[in-house]
């Protein structure tokens, strides 16, 4: 088994499980996500390269949940290299005079909520010498996209802070930009654009993790 450890939080499908496919042979891939099917799928995945995975099919606005699993990480394993977060809550587009409230109060729990709680959880796995990725999709301000690009510009700005508060310390932190992809949150997004033009999220994985 590697002995490098990474966690990545919404790693069932689109970039967070291309990147547990690149991350495979180098590190044991830690996969949280709310389905386990496709978690059951990516393991399948990782496998058939050689690599290895603990399947986590956890809810990451889960408190319980999330401090069961950083607990049993360092029990476990010590601490992590690495992590990757990629879970996000994409509430339909509405103009914001028109927001569902329970949309919303989605929004806000898994993109700031949930983000804020497990820096505090797994900051202390990183230590110093560890780094935590997230990644910027720069829609706020945008007509219809109001509880999505709020609630994400606020969780990068917290990644920001937190970036800046670590920068001579640890962890490292780092806010990606990935290009466009065909993920499904693209897809409801834009359902009619097309999907042949976008980066393969393989190859902005393997960008991101380059640049690493």
């Amino acid at each position: 088994m590697n002995t490098q450890t990474a966690l990545i939080t919404g790693a069932s499908r689109g970039l967070g499980a291309a990147l547990a496919e690149a991350l495979a042979a180098s590190h044991h891939v830690i996969a949280v996500a709310r389905t386990t099917g496709a978690l059951e799928e990516l393991d399948d995945r990782i496998q058939a390269r050689g690599g290895s995975a603990t399947l986590a099919p956890m809810d990451v606005t889960d408190e319980g949940a999330m401090a069961t699993l950083c607990r049993s990480i360092h029990d476990r394993w010590g601490r992590l290299h690495l992590w990757l977060h990629c879970a996000v809550h994409a509430a339909p587009l509405a103009p914001a005079d028109h927001l569902d409230g329970k949309d919303f109060a989605n929004s806000v729990d898994c993109n700031v909520t949930a983000a804020a709680r497990l820096i505090r959880f797994v900051a202390p796995l990183l230590g110093a010498e560890g780094t935590a990725v997230f990644f910027e999709d720069p829609r706020a301000g945008e007509k219809f996209f109001g509880s999505y690009g709020a609630t994400k510009v606020a969780q990068i700005a917290l990644a920001r802070s937190w970036a800046a508060e670590t920068a001579r310390t640890g962890p490292r932190v780092v806010i990606g930009a990935p290009q466009a992809m065909p993920t499904a949150t693209r897809a409801r997004f834009f359902p009619g654009e097309d999907r042949a033009a976008l980066s393969a999220c393989a190859d902005e994985a393997a960008a991101i993790l380059a640049a690493l």
